[in-house]
C-alpha cells in the first residue's frame, strides 16, 4: 500500500497518477488526510499527557513528605482525571487508525511515468518482438485437438474429476510438463536465482502481505475450516519469506525462483478465448522474484525482462512484449511488461508471463525493508516475474511444431524431454 508520507506530502501527484489507472482518489485521500491529521494530534495529546501524569506522580512522594496532603490529594485527583482521559485519547487515536488502514488498502498503487494511457488490453504498447511465425500446413489442429489426437491432455477426464479447467495431463503431455518446469529451474539458477520449494497454501497475513487480499474479485481458493488459501502463484509465498524482516543493502537484490502449482477460480471467464489450456482453474508455473533497493529495481526489471525473452527464444516461440497501459495494470503494480507467444492454429497472441515492478508497495504491506550503508532502515521495492507458465507455452509448442509426422521438440529442450517429437500414436487408450 501507498505510504501516508507519499501520500500527504504529494497530494495532488498521487491523485493526478492514479487517474491513469482510472482511479478517482480525491474524496479518499482527503479523508486520509483528515484521518492522520487526528491522529497525529491525539498522539501528540497523549504524549504530553502522560509527561504531566509522570510528572505529577513524581511530585506526589515529595509533597507527602513534606506533609502538603491537600496538594498531593489534588495532584492525585489530577492524575486519574487525565488517565481518564487518557482512554477517550486512545479509543480515538486506535480508531482513527484502523479507519486509515481500512481506506489506505483501497488505493492502487501508483503507476510508473512510463505507463501508457488507456482503458483496456487494446491500449497496451507493443515495445518489442522477435521470432517467426510458423506456416503451417493446410489443416493444421488447436492445441485441444492436438491434445486429444496425441493422446496427450484429457480435459473432459478432468472435468469428471474435479470440473472444468484442471486438465489431466498424461503420457508425453506430463513428458513435457516436467521437462518445461526442470527446463526453467535450471535456466533460473544458471542467472543467479537461489530455488525456493515453498507451500501451495498460505495464511491470511502473507494473502494480504502482497496484495492478494483483501480478495475483491473472489478469485482464490479458500480452505475455510483452517482459514487458509490456495496460492495464485509462487509470487505469495516467497515474496513472504521476507514478510517482517530487515535486510542488509549489500545483500541486494535478492533473487529467488519457485515452482509451484497455481490455483485461480477465474470466476466470469467464459467464451472461446478459454478453451483447452488457454485459461485454467490449476496449472503449473516457475516463478522469479526480486527484492530490491529503490535505485535498482528497474534495473532489475530490465534484467527480468532480458530473462524471460530469453527464454521465448530458446523455446523457438515467436514472441511480443507488451507494456501495459494504466487501465489493464494489477491493483498492486507500478509498471508491467506482458510476453505474449503466437499461437499458429488459433491465430492469436497468448500472454505467457507477466514481469511487474511493484515499487515499495507491497514492501509497506510486508514489513520488508533494508539497513543502508547509513545504517538507515528504509523499504525494499518487490518485483516478480512469470518464467514461465506452462500452459499456453505448451499450447504454442504443440501447435507451432505440429508436422504430419508428429509433433517436433525445440533443440534446447530436447535434453529435458528425452525425446525430439512427439509422435503419431498407433493407438489411442481413452479412459
Amino acid at each position: 500500500m501507498l505510504t501516508i508520507k507519499a501520500i500527504t506530502e504529494n497530494k495532488d501527484e498521487v491523485i493526478r497518477k492514479l487517474t491513469k489507472k482510472h482511479f478517482d482518489a480525491t474524496e479518499i485521500i482527503d479523508r486520509i488526510i483528515e484521518l492522520d491529521r487526528t491522529r497525529r494530534e491525539t498522539q501528540q495529546q497523549l504524549d504530553a499527557n502522560l509527561a504531566e501524569v509522570n510528572n505529577l506522580s513524581k511530585a506526589i512522594g515529595g509533597l507527602m513528605k513534606d506533609g502538603k496532603k491537600t496538594e498531593a490529594e489534588a495532584a492525585r485527583l489530577r492524575v486519574a482525571e487525565m488517565k481518564e482521559g487518557n482512554k477517550i485519547l486512545d479509543e480515538t487515536k486506535n480508531s482513527a487508525e484502523q479507519q486509515l488502514h481500512e481506506l489506505l488498502v483501497l488505493i492502487p498503487n501508483l503507476p510508473h511515468d512510463s505507463v501508457p494511457g488507456g482503458k483496456g488490453a487494446d491500449d497496451n504498447e507493443i515495445v518489442k518482438q522477435g521470432g517467426v511465425v510458423p506456416e503451417l500446413e493446410e489443416g493444421a489442429l488447436p492445441h485441444w485437438d492436438l491434445a486429444k489426437k496425441y493422446d496427450l491432455i484429457d480435459f473432459e477426464l478432468g472435468v469428471k474429476i474435479a470440473g472444468a479447467g484442471f486438465p489431466v495431463y498424461k503420457g508425453y503431455g506430463c513428458r513435457l510438463q516436467r521437462a518445461l518446469i526442470n527446463f526453467f529451474l535450471d535456466n533460473a539458477r544458471e542467472a543467479g536465482y537461489l530455488e525456493i520449494q515453498p507451500p501451495y497454501v498460505v495464511n491470511a497475513d502473507s494473502g494480504y502481505g502482497t496484495g492478494q487480499l483483501p480478495d475483491k474479485e473472489g478469485q482464490m481458493y479458500h480452505a475455510t475450516q483452517d482459514d487458509l488459501y490456495l496460492i495464485p502463484t509462487a509470487e505469495v509465498p516467497v515474496t513472504n519469506i521476507y514478510r517482517d524482516v530487515i535486510l542488509n543493502e549489500a545483500d541486494l537484490p535478492v533473487m529467488n525462483t519457485a515452482y509451484s502449482a497455481c490455483f485461480r477460480r477465474e470466476a466470469g471467464s467464459y467464451g472461446k478465448d478459454v478453451r483447452g489450456l488457454n485459461r485454467l482453474h490449476q496449472f503449473d508455473k516457475v516463478e522469479i522474484v526480486r527484492i530490491d533497493k529503490p535505485g535498482h529495481s528497474y534495473q532489475s526489471l530490465q534484467e527480468m525482462v532480458d530473462y524471460v525473452q530469453s527464454l521465448v527464444n530458446k523455446l523457438e516461440l515467436p514472441w511480443r512484449i507488451l507494456r501495459l497501459c494504466g487501465g489493464d495494470m494489477s491493483f498492486i503494480s507500478a509498471l508491467t511488461f506482458d510476453f505474449e507467444v503466437y499461437s499458429a492454429a488459433q491465430k492469436r497472441w497468448l500472454e505467457v508471463s507477466s514481469v511487474s515492478n511493484f515499487e515499495d508497495y507491497q514492501a509497506n504491506r510486508l514489513k520488508c525493508r533494508y539497513r543502508d550503508d547509513n545504517k538507515k532502515i528504509q523499504l525494499c521495492h518487490t518485483l516478480n516475474g512469470s518464467a514461465l507458465a506452462l500452459p499456453r507455452i505448451v499450447a504454442a509448442l504443440l501447435e507451432n511444431n505440429q508436422t504430419p509426422d508428429g509433433i517436433q521438440m525445440p533443440q534446447a529442450l530436447i535434453p529435458y524431454t528425452g525425446f525430439n517429437v512427439i509422435p503419431v500414436p498407433t493407438k489411442q487408450i481413452h479412459i
